[in-house]
């Protein structure tokens, strides 16, 4: 059945099932407190697994609260109180009707998940497969410039940072558009991602989000194509259902000292028993990074002179500064009992954005702007606790809409050359539903979801010679178009109950990608682009056992099998990208073009024809062991994963007297002994989209605390990825690298009676050599250049910027130019930088490893307020992670106050 036909038999059966009988009503009661102390004033909520609110209670002065009107299952209790982080644990009505709550000023680690068994509340150490679960503390604390840094001290977890606004996770080794992001169990991951980022996800401002968390491993048969490495899921805030109407606010103010930022987050909440709504408002200045020793590593000043960045700015960089703002509206309507009415809606937006690494962070040119970057993402969600046999039901609506304007001017700071413009805007309609039946042991979830995205991608390039404005291709074909979808079931069986469970899941999934050259405009009576299709699809299915042979220990085993099916951006890509200029398959169409080995200069012709791609599907083994006693509480996990199929970026060979031949538009303006090509826009070979190579990735995760008395806990964490292409045993080429083993360390203080905290704390990472033909040819990374891009920068970027003088003739352009800082002429420049006779090399055949040692702490003032500080990289390091488009700030002081209302 197709999916769209499924959820329109689940809409006809739910509507009018809304009438239908009450089930056996629960109440729940129990007492909060802070060190014996009762705290009165805190907000209890009940909530399930699909973010619904059910209801909530306040505490009286004795700190004891009761919730009533409750449907058997299993739900998420949240506790807030003024001046003490937010809990939330798990609840199921079997397990008795009384729940006990201890709260405190420094962040406790989340235990409770809602999106590791989709349709299910569960206790971290209780699923089958690893999930960090990230509370509002600790994404406050650790994002404070973007979203993406949420990933930081968190076990198989990595920060991707392209830009200063643009970010992405790494779940176990993988990133980009092999890691899917959802919002309240929504799709918002797109088919116009790109491979090695997520241009959008540093949209959704931490200041929404209630918790993130991330499913480690493949999650095909959860939630569809894109997961091999995991799923990010955002969770955000809820409004609360209360007996006796009321407002709640808060007010987050923060600022930092590495970037000179400041910003604010104003929450405003008001309940009554059938209806809430809450608002919240996010708003952030960067004003410019200022790397470890004020120096940045991957300057176009270092990369093409190999001279340091300091002899040429200072210490901020330039073209690092944005700003930020938007909120969300969420409101919850009881329409009818057990029956509830979500509607959510987020706005997010950056202004002033640049692609630092296409400018003085890597390639010297002068334009690289992020411009109208914004999303607006909307759902409506009908929630059901009782539905006849059911126990409950959910349909979703969704509407998500994600723009972007790049536009680039390359050359190397050639100011003659065209100034490209990319507007793109991603539209997407979904709709999503599922059943859920708890019986015998059981819990049995069946749902669909589709989802149907058209791209507008209108494009056309500026010639700032002639002031003549021309259309061009844009980087995917005007209205292309995407669908995809699928039904999926899974079961949670308890073989015995508290000791044994088995969960399973499976999903068939499709999707189908078209574009016509009657959407493309005729150029010299030719359209841009060719008629394109692909259809794919699968199944994927995740499987194993959890077991507790007592009740401090749990190992679990388990088996998945992901699948992806080929992005708009893979078929269609042709322009720009942050691994340099890609073409597509459909554009080399008789051409004569084949696949390098590799994504170097160096490479050499496979033979095999560019032809278009096809999915690539993953098969995942994972192992855990959790321990949790009352002082210690650890988990270590193994996995190895086999991507095969594994679309990589490779150098595009083409037959001898390519140059100036068009790709897309695009000059090609050499070629070498090798057939692999060039074009201005990048310094980096031509590369096109293969199913290359089938890849192995093997990790180690670790995570540990240790309670060593009332005061002091000790935490470390631990991930290790190790990743090779099956055929070379070489590191493989897939876009973003491969993450170095890392860990911390912590040590947390707390006293005054749980009013105040320190924690002095590490964090480490080893030298990583493992680089692909990809990475050391990626901007980011390796940052490769050769003789004609050094006289490119020389001629062009340097030049304008006024670094270069005309030498003693007088006249520019002309062998006795010099660089004003060396006094070196430009054949000086690139026998040293280069070598003698050597051509082309990298900046860098590794990332190197390092170290920064930080503190930070927390205090009450006064019963509503609390006090932040963060003294981050005490030794002022200079390091940045792989795939990273900008160095990591230098020593720094975060300040945050928050207070509520």
């Amino acid at each position: 059945m197709h999916p769209l036909n499924f959820l329109l038999v689940v809409l006809l059966i739910f509507v009018p099932a809304l009438s239908s009988a009450q089930s056996t009503v629960l109440k729940l009661t129990g007492n909060v407190q802070t060190s014996g102390k009762p705290v009165s004033g805190a907000t209890v909520t009940l909530v399930t697994a699909e973010q619904t609110i059910v209801a909530s209670g306040e505490t009286n002065r004795e700190g004891h609260y009761q919730i009533e009107g409750i449907t058997p299952g299993s739900y998420s209790v949240t506790v807030s109180a003024q001046g003490f982080s937010p809990r939330r644990l798990e609840w199921r009505s079997a397990s008795g009707s009384t729940l006990n709550i201890s709260l405190s000023l420094a962040p406790i680690r989340e235990q409770v998940t809602v999106t590791a068994d989709p349709g299910r509340v569960e206790g971290v150490n209780s699923v089958l497969q690893e999930v960090n679960v990230i509370s509002a503390d600790d994404i406050g604390m650790r994002a404070t410039a973007v979203t993406a840094q949420v990933a930081a001290e968190e076990p198989g977890l990595f920060l991707q940072r392209t830009s200063p606004t643009i970010g992405a996770v790494y779940v176990r080794g993988l990133t980009g558009n092999k890691v899917n992001t959802f919002i309240d169990g929504v799709r918002y991951s797109n088919s116009a991602a790109r491979g090695g980022i997520n241009t959008f996800f540093n949209l959704i401002d931490p200041g929404v989000l209630e918790s993130v968390e991330v499913l480690r491993g493949p999650n095909s048969a959860q939630y569809g194509s894109d997961a091999l490495g995991g799923s990010v899921q955002l969770l955000t805030k809820s409004p609360l259902l209360l007996e006796t109407p009321a407002w709640h606010s808060s007010l987050r103010v923060i600022g930092n000292s590495a970037d000179a930022s400041f910003g604010s987050n104003t929450t405003i909440s008001y309940g009554t028993r059938h209806f809430g709504i809450v608002g919240a408002l996010d708003a952030h200045r960067m004003n410019g990074i200022r790397p470890g020793g004020g120096v940045d590593s991957h300057s176009a000043f270092t990369r093409y002179f190999g001279l340091p960045s300091d002899r040429f700015i200072d210490g901020r960089l330039p073209d690092t500064a944005f700003t930020q703002y938007g909120g969300m509206l969420r409101a919850n309507w009881m329409v009818a009992e057990n029956t509830q009415l979500a509607v959510t809606y987020m706005r997010g937006q950056q202004d002033g954005g640049r692609r630092y690494d296409q400018t003085l962070g890597g390639d010297g040119n002068l334009v690289a702007d992020l411009r109208n970057l914004m999303t607006d993402f909307l759902y409506v969600r009908l929630d059901r606790q009782k539905l006849g046999w059911f126990n409950s039901a959910n349909v979703t609506y969704s509407y998500n809409s994600q723009r972007e304007e790049r536009v680039n001017q390359g050359g190397n700071g050639n100011k003659n050359a065209a100034i490209n413009h990319e507007p793109e805007r991603t539209t997407v309609n979904g709709i999503r539903a599922h059943l859920d039946k708890q019986w015998a042991g059981n819990d049995l979830l069946l749902g669909a979801d589709y989802y149907h995205e058209r791209v507008d991608a209108p494009s056309f390039g500026f010639n700032p010679v002639t002031n003549v404005s021309t259309v061009r291709r844009g980087r995917v074909p005007d209205n292309a178009l995407y669908r995809q979808g699928g039904i999926f079931l899974q079961d949670s069986y308890d073989l015995l109950q508290q000791r044994l469970r088995f969960v399973g899941s499976v999903r068939y999934s499709s999707a189908s990608y078209r574009a016509k050259a009657s959407d493309s405009p005729l150029v010299d009576g030719v359209p841009l682009w060719p008629n394109d299709s692909l259809r794919a699809a699968d199944v994927s299915f995740r499987a194993g056992v959890v077991g507790s042979p007592t009740h401090f220990l749990t190992l679990s085993f388990g088996a998945a099998r992901g699948f992806r099916a080929p992005h708009i951006t893979d078929l269609g890509t042709l322009g720009l990208t942050g691994s340099g200029f890609e073409i597509a398959a459909a554009d080399v169409a008789g051409m004569g073009g084949t696949i390098g080995n590799s994504a170097a200069s160096t490479a050499v012709s496979t033979g095999t024809a560019v032809s278009q791609v096809k999915p690539e599907t993953s098969m995942e083994y994972d192992w855990s062991l959790r321990f949790r006693s009352k002082p210690v509480d650890a988990t270590v996990s193994f996995f190895i994963n086999n991507i095969n199929d594994n679309i990589t970026k490779q150098a595009l060979i083409l037959p001898t007297g390519a140059v100036g031949e068009a790709l897309g538009g695009n000059t090609i303006t050499s070629q070498n002994a090798n057939g692999v090509v060039f074009v201005a826009a990048s310094p980096s070979p031509v590369l096109v989209r293969a199913n290359y190579d089938d890849a192995r990735l093997w990790g180690i995760e670790h995570r540990g605390d240790i309670r060593i008395n009332s005061r002091v806990t000790v935490g470390t964490v631990l991930s290790y990825v190790h990743a090779k292409d099956l055929r070379t045993g070489l590191a493989p080429n897939i876009e973003g690298g491969t993450p170095p083993l890392n860990g911390y360390l912590k040590i947390r203080y707390a006293g005054g009676n749980g009013r105040w905290w320190i924690e002095p704390y590490m964090f480490a990472a080893a030298r990583q050599d493992r680089l692909s033909s990809l990475d050391l040819e990626d901007r980011r990374t390796g940052a490769t250049r050769s003789r004609s891009n050094i006289q490119n920068f020389f001629r062009n970027g340097a030049t304008v910027r006024g670094h270069v003088g005309p030498g003693t003739d007088g006249i520019f352009g002309n062998a006795d130019d010099i660089l004003l800082t060396s006094n070196e002429t430009l054949l000086q420049i690139q026998n040293r930088v280069l070598g003698v006779g050597v051509n082309s090399a990298p900046l860098y055949t590794a990332v190197p490893g390092y170290a920064t040692f930080n503190i930070r702490g927390g205090m009450r003032l006064g019963e509503k307020q609390r006090l932040t500080a963060d003294f981050s990289n005490l030794g002022d390091k200079n390091y940045r992670g792989i795939s990273w488009g900008v160095d990591a700030p230098g020593r720094s002081l975060t300040l945050q106050w928050a207070v509520n209302f």
